[in-house]
Order: structure tokens, then sequence, then C-alpha cells
């Protein structure tokens, strides 16, 4: 069966470096980190990444105080993504929209703080506010994205740790293949700063990055990373297939190469290197292209010690052999790890490299680890490359679920 040609139409996102593609873009080529010192409760001052985009652009200020966080930045997202996709929903079958949003966790940051509110009382649950309920439940997001945009399909999240924002993607398009829907909405979005439980999960795993200048702080492949620095972010697009694009003129930033999802089914946190590469060797059969057809490959590498490392070492037995290195980087440095939206916004820093031919850099890189030495790594500046045709954005989690996307460079 000949598969429908999916392809990118619009991109909307909010990072804690910039709140559209173009300054998002510009930042990461020129070394703008969007890191910070934030108070977490109960625990002090850690660094982190925050948004700054503005929520009543698109909402009511009853509805951001009514809803959630994520909720804001995914309504954000999603409108920023159609207007830039120049589709209009009232001239369009809305039961035909599809809304597929992966997380990489929801519900915590409103429960944390309504136990802390009725602490303040006696613990007296008649202070609990009414609005629990629509805010904790996992489809959260997408429903509000929902009801923001009148838009009557399926609306429901993607459960798939720091691997959920390819997962949005990657869903949507066999959504979109089905038949099931002839516009999808995807990709991920987090607010995991606002709960201080994921902060003290990660610093009990000895797994929370410190540095004195919080700028620094995410150094993926760096000798002195020593953790994650937590951050919020969203990044959501519009997909459509390739026919429907073309019919209305759309701009395309790319196209749905090939992808695949697997697990580790080996440890609850730790990730293992051979499955991450079964992962990549899938997505390249499922894209009909081999290792030299590449020339970007976004890594996942969080800045801690033991994780670069095995997918560095993931990489090389991928990679290894190739006569010349592709162009590999890393986008956590600016960013920090944006859990379930990383992967949908690691993937939207690489897009426009299609058209410049500039690769971003990893950046806080002062020593590089010997053991992340690995052969294309572009380290704190950019690199003017001769080509760039096939993207492929690498996203991992816990529990171990794997999610390779490859994005092509759309040619009729």
């Amino acid at each position: 069966m000949k598969l429908s040609r999916i392809v990118i139409t619009g991109i909307g996102l909010t990072a804690p470096n910039g709140n559209t593609l173009a300054e998002f873009r510009k930042n990461l080529l020129t070394g703008v980190s969007g890191i910070r010192t934030i108070d977490v409760r109960y625990m002090g001052r850690w660094p982190a990444g925050l948004c700054t985009f503005d929520p009543l652009k698109y909402q009511k200020k009853k509805e951001v105080r009514i809803g959630t966080r994520a909720g804001s930045i995914s309504i954000y997202s999603a409108r920023e993504a159609l207007a830039d996709s120049g589709i209009a929903l009232d001239r369009r079958d809305r039961s035909r929209v599809g809304i597929y949003i992966g997380i990489t966790e929801h519900g915590n940051v409103e429960t944390e703080n309504e136990v802390y509110n009725i602490s303040l009382f006696n613990y007296d649950t008649k202070f609990w506010t009414h609005h629990h309920n629509p805010r904790t439940v996992a489809n959260n997001p997408a429903g509000e994205v929902s009801l923001n945009l009148g838009a009557t399909g399926p609306a429901y999240t993607i459960g798939a740790a720091c691997a959920a924002g390819n997962m949005g993607l990657i869903h949507a398009t066999q959504m979109l293949r089905l038949g099931e829907v002839d516009l999808a909405i995807a990709g991920g979005v987090s607010e995991s700063p606002q709960t201080f439980g994921i902060f003290a999960g990660f610093k009990s795993q000895n797994a929370l990055a410190i540095h004195a200048d919080p700028t620094k702080a995410s150094r993926p492949f760096d000798k002195a990373r020593n953790g994650i620095v937590i951050s919020e972010g969203g990044c959501l697009y519009t997909l459509e297939r390739l026919e429907d694009a073309l019919a209305r003129g759309a701009k395309i930033y790319g196209e749905i190469g090939g992808y695949c999802v697997n697990s580790d089914a080996t440890d609850y946190v730790l990730p293992n290197p051979e499955r991450q590469a079964e992962c990549v060797r899938q997505a390249l059969r499922n894209a009909r292209l081999t290792v030299e057809d590449i020339d970007i490959v976004n890594t996942h590498a969080t800045s801690t010690p033991q994780g670069d490392i095995q997918e560095c070492q993931a990489l090389t037995s991928v990679f290894g052999h190739r006569q010349e290195p592709a162009a590999i980087n890393n986008t956590k440095g600016f960013i920090g790890h944006c859990m379930g939206a990383a992967g949908a916004l690691e993937l939207a820093g690489n897009l426009p490299s299609f058209d410049d031919l500039i690769v971003h850099p990893t950046i806080n890189v002062d020593e590089l680890d010997p053991q992340c030495d690995i052969p294309g790594l572009v380290i704190n500046q950019p690199r003017a490359v001769k080509r760039v045709d096939a993207i492929l954005n690498n996203s991992f989690g816990m529990l171990g679920i794997n999610s390779t996307l490859i994005i092509k460079r759309y040619l009729s």
C-alpha cells in the first residue's frame, strides 16, 4: 500500500529563549541561553527554563485562571502554528481536525499547588478548588486547545516521557495516513518547572544540574556536566497530506521521512544504547534512507554523566563508519530539558537548516568528555554545511521509551 506523503506546513512554539521560530533560531545561532535561576518550593534556588509568551494573546483572563499552564502553552503554540500555516479553521470541517500533544506528565503541578494551598488552612478540603479534576486529567492540554479552537475532532495527549514531542508528530502522521483527520495539530508541551516534585526527584537521583552561572548549567557532552536543567515549553505543528497542502498553496517546511518507536525493557531510568541504536536503524529503514543520507543528527543528550555517553555509543554504532560524518548537535544547553516538548522544540530549531545550510551548535562545551568525542559534533559555534536534505531527531525517555523521527527536505 502506498502511504500518503505527510508534510509540515506550520510551526508555533514557545521556548525559554524565544516565542517564535525566528527568535528561537536566531538565539540558537548566536548562543543565547534562556536558562535562569528560580525559586523552587522547599528547595531554594535552582537553574530552570521558563517561557515568556503572553497567554492573553489567545486566552481571556478567566480562561487562564481556570485552565493550566500546560494548556496555555498548548493554546499559544497551536494558534501560532495555525497562523503560520495560513489555515483558517472557520473555512474547515472542524470535526476533521485532530490534536495530538505529547506530554511527559500532567497534573502534578495542580495537585501540588492545591495540597499546599489547603495546608495553609489546616488541610480543610473545603478550600480545594472545584477546577481540580479538569485541570489534572491527562488529556487536559489537548482538551484546552480543542475548547479554544472549537475543534471537534479527536483531541488527546500521548504520554511518552521525554520521547513525547516526537511521538505527537509520529501519531499525527499515522492518523493522517489512516484518513482519520485532514489536518493535525501535533507536537509536545511541558509545564515541568511549575512542580517542585520533579526537581526533588532528579535531585534525589543526583541528576539535577547546578552551576554558578545558570546559563552554563546544562552542558551536554562537557566533561564537567552534572545533570538536567528542568524547563517548560511547547512546540506544535500543523501537518497535512501533501496533496492537501499543495492544493491550497501552502509553504512546506519539510516532509515526514520515517520514524521508529521502541522500548529498552531493561531499566526504569538508565538508557540502553543497543535499543537506541536499533531505533535509529529502524527509522532509517522506514524512511528508505542510509546513514550517508542523514545530514544533521539532533541528539537527546540531557547533560547527565551516563546518559550522554550511552547515546554517543549508540550513535557511534550507527554512524561511526561514515566517510563524511553527519553534523551532530544538541539544543539543551540553550533551553534545558523541556521534557514532553523537547523533541518537538529541538526539531524546530534545526528545520531552518534546510534553507540556510547552517547547523546550530551545542554550547557550554568547555572540555569535551573523551567518551563523547564522536565525529561530527558541532560545538560552541554554528557550522556551515554544503547539504541539508535529511534531519534525524532523537528523543528518549524514562522507562526505556525511544523515538527517532526523520524529516526530509520537500522535493516535488
